[in-house]
């Protein structure tokens, strides 16, 4: 890829887009998630977990120390192939959990709302949508947070199992098992309930962000740079490309149409390379409703 002025401020607004999400995201956690006693999955739920156990080690060492163990078992597994972007919002990550929790007044959020009633619930509601949001901007610059997106990739290696269910099933045992740090069981049985409370608002705000990052989207694109516009999308976004032979009747000229099936939550990488490519590329993107085969939903579930 020819590096321009155009291509450095695209890459350098990309990262600083992702750094700005991942500052929300752990915002959410530290400044309202947390001090209201809630819970969540993935690898910062898993963190939390960890550092009941272990409290000289901090929440943020915690997630970098998890998603990196991740990655070295996905690594040996699948390959080395991570993008540079999830290792970079895993540091990001991991510094800002332990930066919020030094620079923000201790409950600072919880001093403000503890004469609302049920102020615990609206603020595990609040963490989750700032949470949803850090992580929609993630996304839409084509960043990962790891964690269950790692594990997804590891699970995938050998069967096909939906994002979806790998996230609900992940996030349902890592929330079910802080019953037992709980210091009682009414306490214990909050948290729980709030955990799945802040997972559903989350996991919801960011669906809305991403106008339903899990769903699938299905991208065709008409264009003379065809052969670049695949070779691209297999390199740089690691999808599959299917070439279709097609003719614009108007003109009676033959053409290609590059045609990807993708998670909503790639689409937006994928349209970035085609307009990168060729500004005058012709692209239609729908939504399907079901996507069945290697990487999506398995032939069996028919």
């Amino acid at each position: 890829m020819k590096i321009t002025v155009d291509t450095i401020f695209r890459t350098v607004k990309e990262y600083f887009m992702m750094g700005i999400g991942m500052l929300l995201y752990s915002f959410g956690w530290v400044a309202c998630i947390i001090p209201a006693g809630g819970m969540g999955g993935g690898a910062t739920g898993l963190s939390m977990l960890l550092n009941h156990l272990v409290p000289a080690i901090s929440i943020g060492q915690f997630v970098f120390i998890v998603n990196l163990l991740l990655l070295l078992v996905a690594g040996f597994i699948v390959g080395w192939n991570f993008g540079i972007k999830t290792i970079y919002c895993i540091i990001i990550l991991s510094i800002t959990m332990d930066m919020w929790g030094m620079v923000l007044p201790e409950n600072i959020l919880e001093i403000y709302t503890q004469n609302i009633d049920s102020h615990n619930i609206l603020l595990v509601i609040l963490g989750a949508i700032i949470a949803g949001v850090g992580v929609a901007i993630c996304f839409a610059q084509g960043g990962s947070t790891g964690g269950t997106d790692i594990v997804a990739m590891i699970i995938n290696k050998y069967r096909t199992v939906s994002y979806g269910r790998i996230v609900i099933a992940g996030d349902f045992v890592i929330i079910g098992c802080s019953l037992f740090f709980a210091s009682d069981l009414a306490s214990g049985i909050a948290t729980v309930i709030y955990g799945y409370i802040m997972v559903a608002v989350y996991g919801y705000t960011v669906d809305l962000i991403q106008s339903g990052s899990q769903q699938s989207s299905q991208i065709m694109i008409i264009s003379n740079d065809y052969e670049s516009i695949a070779t691209a999308i297999n390199n740089e976004a690691h999808r599959g490309v299917t070439l279709i032979d097609g003719m614009g009747w108007y003109t009676q000229h033959s053409c290609k149409i590059v045609m990807v099936v993708c998670r909503k939550r790639d689409a937006s990488s994928i349209l970035k390379i085609a307009k990168r490519v060729d500004q005058n590329a012709f692209i239609t993107m729908g939504s399907v409703m079901g996507v069945y085969g290697k990487g999506f939903e398995a032939l069996s579930k028919i």
